[in-house]
């Protein structure tokens, strides 16, 4: 028989926690500043009454959920918010404690700003007291992982002192999005833990670093809007992590370095992501970044390359991403860098590149410093909608690439793009539409006469085309009939594959 358990109490229990020193959850009258009378003790008689039939089944049935073993309650507990998680123990006595065992512990401070209990807006210093009393409060156990989401600028020093405390219980999983509005310096014990196998850091200030770092077990290492101070304390945080296999850098500031190298052998992702651009382009100047990871297989960039990437050693089992938008006003110096990044790709075996990194890369006045030939690339995806100006470009680009077996348009063509007729008919047709080209996919197809024209051309220079899948947009695509009249109109060209099968999907 069904049961469940609500936690829509947990607010109650949260002030308790915070403004109880003894017992956490005592049946006696609170303080003035906390107490709960009249209607108020009321409504919190009512909710427990309220889930104890819910816990004990309406029905007389078993109560099965409070007969589980803890292990499996705890496991339950994991997914819920810590402040619901706390909320269970008013359930029954066999809930009282279970909540100080939790492995995992979730702190947001955002439902302050938008939350109010009772009519009145809950204050900071409850927050505070609560996470300080539930962590002195838990047992001894480890900590699996532990999220932090909090404004710094209130109690900088609650803050580390609560980090110091989850590293002392061996926390594997650290996750800090921390507002703030000075300097802050995280406890020296978060950058010499013996335990964290994941840390992400989001934290908008300059990333102050100790004198020496360790993370001799750390696998993942997210960093987001931190400002680094210096090449040589940049360097040896990117240093200490000898087992790191997924490193992403998102929306940092580079501005204080000159040269920074990523060279970890064991490194499997990387993602660099420079956007939002804020800066004016005089800012491009930027650093070097030079990256050695020969065991990578998957690499995503996203940026104006503000900064030089000088790619060593790559494999061809890597995927990569690239999206590099153009500024007109730096277009030169951006193409350069572009072309110097796909250099450093030529042994990959899989891209998903925009538009507009590829228009970046084919830039009249670095005609002369030429692509290299990609000859382990299989599958190419095009991540944004084709537009009048990125065909010559993407003609050029298939030229690189004699091995492609797979295309995909993953946004098809721009709405308000018109092929002129000779746009795709390809003077000197790419060597892989010729012998190794096998699938394409095409998505978010409306079944209009440019997005006809374009893949019935496509069709004619394609020899050894096997299929062709179109994925119809959102906004329904007709009937079967309909589908047939594109077939028929698709198929209507001469030359291609003969034995091409066209798919709607």
């Amino acid at each position: 028989m069904h049961t469940q358990v609500r936690t829509c109490g947990a607010w109650i229990t949260w002030h308790r926690i915070a403004t109880i020193d003894n017992n956490p959850f005592p049946e006696s009258s609170w303080d003035s500043n906390g107490a709960l009378n009249g209607s108020r003790w009321h409504t919190i008689n009512s909710f427990k009454r309220h889930t104890a039939l819910e816990v004990h089944n309406p029905e007389g049935g078993e109560d099965k959920i409070s007969n589980l073993h803890d292990s499996i309650l705890l496991h339950i507990l994991s997914y819920l918010p810590t402040r619901e998680v706390v909320g269970t123990c008013i359930l029954s006595t066999r809930w009282k404690n279970l909540w100080t065992c939790v492995e995992n512990i979730d702190f947001d401070d955002s439902f302050l700003y938008s939350s109010r209990v009772f009519g009145y807006p809950m204050k900071v210093t409850t927050f505070m007291h609560f996470v300080h009393r539930f962590l002195q409060l838990r047992e001894e156990s480890d900590i699996k992982k532990f999220r932090l989401s909090c404004r710094v600028c209130f109690s900088a020093s609650h803050v580390c002192s609560w980090l110091s405390i989850v590293i002392r219980h061996n926390v594997q999983d650290l996750d800090l999005c921390l507002f703030v509005e000075e300097p802050f310096m995280l406890p020296q014990c978060v950058f010499s833990s013996k335990t964290l196998t994941s840390l992400k850091l989001e934290m908008n200030c300059v990333l102050e670093l100790p004198t020496s770092t360790c993370f001799p077990f750390l696998k993942t290492l997210h960093l987001c809007l931190v400002t680094f101070r210096d090449d040589s304390s940049t360097q040896r945080l990117l240093s200490s992590c000898p087992m790191l296999r997924e490193l992403a850098i998102l929306d940092c500031e580079w501005m204080n370095l000159k040269l920074v190298a990523i060279s970890i052998s064991s490194l499997k992702s990387l993602i660099i992501d420079d956007l939002p651009f804020f800066g004016s382009t005089d800012d491009l100047n930027g650093c070097k970044i030079k990256i050695d990871a020969a065991s990578l297989t998957f690499l995503k960039y996203s940026g104006y390359l503000s900064n030089e990437i000088c790619l060593y050693n790559l494999s061809s089992s890597v995927n990569a991403s690239i999206h590099i938008p153009i500024l007109y006003e730096k277009r030169n110096q951006i193409a350069f860098r572009a072309v110097k990044l796909f250099r450093g790709l030529h042994k990959i075996s899989a891209a998903r590149i925009s538009s507009r990194a590829i228009e970046s890369l084919f830039i009249a006045d670095i005609e002369k410093d030429r692509l290299p030939i990609f000859y382990n690339l299989t599958h190419l995806e095009l991540s944004m909608e084709l537009e009048n100006h990125s065909i010559g470009p993407l003609k050029e680009l298939l030229q690189c690439l004699p091995k492609l077996q797979s295309l995909h348009f993953s946004e098809g063509l721009d709405p308000c793009m018109h092929l002129c007729e000779d746009d795709w008919n390809l003077r000197s047709v790419p060597p892989c539409f010729l012998s190794s080209l096998k699938t394409v996919k095409y998505s978010n197809f409306h079944g209009n006469d440019t997005e006809i024209s374009f893949l019935r051309n496509l069709l004619e220079i394609a020899l050894v085309l096997e299929k062709l899948n179109i994925v119809c947009s959102k906004r329904p695509f007709g009937d079967l009939k309909k589908q047939k009249e594109v077939e028929d109109q698709l198929q209507s060209g001469h030359g291609g594959s003969v034995s091409c099968a066209i798919k709607f999907m």
